[in-house]
């Protein structure tokens, strides 16, 4: 039972520090956000609740600048005003946007933010396991092999995410009638919404799949599904 002590404090440490981020997050997000009330984008959200047999959903700006759309932990929507910025600049679509808030849908539908907090507990438990048995062999550099191989790891798991967001998203744009060809084209955008090169980070260690290849992925679908390529 002792040598499982440190495991399990792992466990409660991570746990705990997951339920402090959401209350932070939940906090940051009532204080520096309002509801969505754009005349164009309202009645693409009213299509998708429509389509989800839902009475409505709710969108939040966040008054923040980076270009981004997030499913906080209570399954609250929000964009960015950056990115809000960007489409009342015209270099987003109202259709674009709301493949943005059709993919964190997807997120809170498939509950990945529970199976985060289940993913964040375990794996501190493990990096303290491992850091234990592989730094009396490698002291030193052990530690940092187990904090590289959890990163790799954590990278895979939110990968796997925006697949299945991409997917969902998909097919609520196609229930709701607003097409799928706006999801692949802001695709091609992002890079340069967010200015960011993937370039530099090997494509395996980044959090989110490269674009090319979450377009194929959504291409595999509209074929899966009978649909002609938008």
């Amino acid at each position: 039972m002792l040598r499982l002590t440190p495991i399990l404090l792992a466990l409660l440490y991570g746990l705990l520090l997951y339920r402090f981020s959401v209350w932070r997050t939940s906090r940051e997000l009532d204080a520096r956000s309002t509801e969505l009330a754009d005349p164009t984008l309202v009645p693409l959200i009213r299509d998708m609740a429509k389509a989800l047999d839902l009475p409505r959903i709710r969108v939040h700006i966040y008054e923040i600048e980076p270009v981004n759309g997030l499913a906080a932990p209570d399954g609250r929507i929000f964009l960015t005003r950056g990115f809000y910025n960007r489409y009342r600049a015209g270099e987003v679509s109202a259709e674009e946007l709301a493949s943005v808030i059709a993919h964190e849908l997807g997120h809170v539908a498939l509950g990945h933010s529970r199976r985060r907090m289940i993913d964040f507990s375990g794996q501190n438990a493990i990096r303290t396991a491992l850091t234990m048995v592989i730094g009396r062999f490698l002291p030193g550099i052990g530690p940092w092999l187990v904090n590289m191989a959890m990163s790799l790891l954590a990278a895979r798991l939110s990968r796997a995410d925006e697949y299945e967001a991409d997917a969902y998203a998909a097919a609520l744009l196609a229930k709701s009638g607003i097409g799928i060809a706006a999801q692949k084209s802001l695709f091609h955008k992002l890079e340069d919404l967010t200015q960011s090169r993937g370039g530099a980070t090997p494509a395996w260690l980044m959090s989110h799949p490269k674009t090319e290849e979450r377009i194929k992925a959504i291409e595999a679908l509209e074929a899966k599904w009978g649909l002609a390529p938008e």
